[in-house]
């Protein structure tokens, strides 16, 4: 009787890359690279693909995956900046790609939110959910759209919250402390832009702006100069909590 494989192949770059293969290792699931894949092809219960921040970077991935595995090994990738139809129109087995999404710190999200594409085989999306069930999270199926529904909602959010310290109608310390009291948050909205990571909230929102076209969707300037600085928070001491405005409403 022939064993389900417990070797995943994982892709990409950046904060989820990390914590994910912790995760895994920890659930006892051997993690491979597409350079071992290549080196040493073997067995695989399916493949991840996880770069947010630079969309050519991932399309470039995932057409290497595609080209890579056989058809009938599912890719799972990241649906922050892009949508998962979109994502699967770059390859050419457009059928195995089903889009799924969480901000990190992992060990604090309970639920993976999954998003199939339009061109997504129904088998896959049942293989996905049976799969994060496997590392202990809970699954919801949801639209596919960039972002899908919590990091979409938290970094709307956030980028209003950052759009108000712009403004210099109030500080960071004090947008946060109002929005734990008034909403019952477990953090204030930039406090958690620095936990998440300010270049993954970001592009969160420029993917909406792009798919979207909407002012409202438009990121806020210093959330954008934050990034390019290189203060992305994520544990550096270098995000929101160290900003100090020259003046008031010097980002206006």
């Amino acid at each position: 009787m022939a064993t389900t494989p417990n070797v995943i192949l994982l892709a990409g770059q950046g904060p989820l890359h990390v914590e994910l293969q912790q995760l895994l290792e920890s659930k006892h699931y051997d993690i491979i690279t597409p350079h071992t894949y290549e080196q040493s092809p073997q067995a695989i219960l399916l493949a991840i693909e996880v770069t947010n921040s630079d969309l050519s970077l991932k399309k470039t991935t995932l057409q290497h995956l595609d080209h890579l595995l056989d058809p009938d090994i599912p890719i799972l990738t990241t649906s922050m900046a892009v949508s998962a139809t979109e994502a699967a129109s770059w390859v050419k087995h457009a059928g195995r790609i089903c889009g799924f999404g969480s901000f990190i710190p992992l060990h604090e999200r309970q639920l993976i939110e999954i998003a199939p594409a339009l061109q997504t085989d129904s088998c896959w999306v049942e293989l996905a959910a049976n799969f994060f069930h496997t590392i202990g999270k809970n699954v919801a199926v949801v639209q596919d759209e960039v972002g899908l529904v919590f990091p979409r909602v938290l970094s709307l959010i956030i980028n209003e919250a950052v759009f108000t310290v712009m403004e210099g109608t109030a500080t960071i310390s004090d947008i946060d402390l109002a929005m734990k009291n008034g909403t019952n948050y477990p953090y204030g909205p930039l406090e958690w832009a620095d936990r998440i990571g300010l270049d993954e909230v970001l592009a969160v929102i420029q993917g909406l702006h792009r798919d979207l076209a909407e002012e409202r969707y438009r990121p806020a300037p210093l959330l954008r100069k934050m990034v390019l600085a290189g203060r992305i928070g994520r544990g550096s001491g270098q995000g929101f909590y160290s900003y100090e405005p020259v003046y008031k409403g010097d980002e206006a």
